[in-house]
């Protein structure tokens, strides 16, 4: 009998009771990782030197930073250079070198935080390489690739209304000038030469009174406040309607025929690699070489008063006969 009821019991209670679990032990877990992704890409690591027990972790000497070629430019007689820090390295600045255009020595040129400069004043037709090293606290570390960047093959300038007196006027792109007080004032380029063969040219678009402007070249410290070659700082032809002298440091010298008139042109050209500065006029020689023996950086210049007004042409060929010269 009471085997019966056990029996009955069991088959009962896997009849109400199931004994298989309602929900499953496997579940699905999803995890917000995109916040905790974007901050371990955000960590800079950077390698140390080993030490010893007890001694301060200094960062490891700074791996070469890379040159970044699209970002790097040549314009004019500037280059601009452009690099990438080292990723894994502490860097607390740069030291970005140049050449001299030649294959020279290289000399530094920036030295900071940046990771991008520009050099301006360079020598034109000259081919630059440049390189930039990473330094902290450690030492320097190594050199980066070379990069070569090649300046303008001739020179493009304008005047520079900051290298020169308030009284001249000058249009909106700085190449007319002109002045309305009876005192010659003098008016530098926004470019200087020591290297090179260079020419440029003065169209005369007034020329009413009876005045000699004057044309050359001259030192950055060049007296403005008086006609260009009565210092030693400036080298000039002054020229009215009929004639022209050569003037430097107020010694008049080379007395030619030949004047200039509205619509005349006046060419200068400075040939440093001979150092000799020579005339045109109308794109005919005015006079013999004008000036030699010269070493240095040089501005073009003009000196003008009441009356004249010219405007500057640049980026030209030299006359076809100044190879002869």
């Amino acid at each position: 009998m009471l085997i019966t009821r056990v029996a009955n019991v069991d088959i009962t209670w896997h009849k109400d009771v199931v004994t298989s679990p309602r929900i499953s032990h496997e579940f699905d877990l999803t995890l917000e990782d995109k916040s905790v992704l974007r901050a371990i890409e955000q960590l800079n690591f950077i390698q140390m030197k080993p030490a010893r027990d007890g001694e301060e972790r200094l960062p490891a000497a700074p791996n070469a930073p890379a040159i970044i070629p699209e970002e790097c430019s040549a314009e004019n007689n500037s280059v601009t250079v452009a690099w990438q820090p080292p990723p894994t390295s502490y860097v607390e600045g740069y030291v970005l070198e140049l050449d001299n255009g030649s294959g020279g020595e290289f000399r530094e040129v920036y030295c900071g935080k940046e990771t991008i400069c520009t050099v301006d004043g360079l020598h034109f037709n000259s081919m630059y390489n440049a390189r930039v090293k990473a330094f902290n606290s450690t030492g320097e570390g190594e050199y980066s690739e070379l990069i070569g960047l090649q300046t303008a093959e001739v020179a493009w300038f304008t005047f520079d209304p900051c290298l020169s007196p308030p009284e001249l006027q000058f249009s909106e792109d700085n190449c007319t000038v002109s002045c309305e007080g009876y005192e010659h004032r003098v008016a530098l380029g926004s470019v200087g030469f020591s290297r090179g063969i260079h020419y440029w040219e003065f169209s005369i678009n007034r020329y009413d009174s009876d005045t000699d402007p004057s044309f050359g070249i001259a030192r950055l410290d060049v007296a403005k406040d008086q006609m260009l070659g009565k210092d030693d700082k400036g080298w000039s032809m002054y020229i009215d309607r009929q004639r022209s002298w050569f003037m430097h440091g107020s010694v008049h010298e080379q007395r030619s025929e030949g004047g200039i008139q509205p619509g005349s042109t006046v060419g200068v050209l400075l040939d440093l690699d001979r150092h000799q500065l020579s005339f045109y006029v109308n794109e005919e020689p005015q006079g013999p070489i004008a000036f030699q023996d010269l070493y240095g950086v040089f501005y073009p210049a003009v000196s003008l008063n009441r009356g004249v007004s010219v405007t500057l042409h640049t980026a030209i060929d030299p006359p076809s006969d100044s190879d002869e010269s």
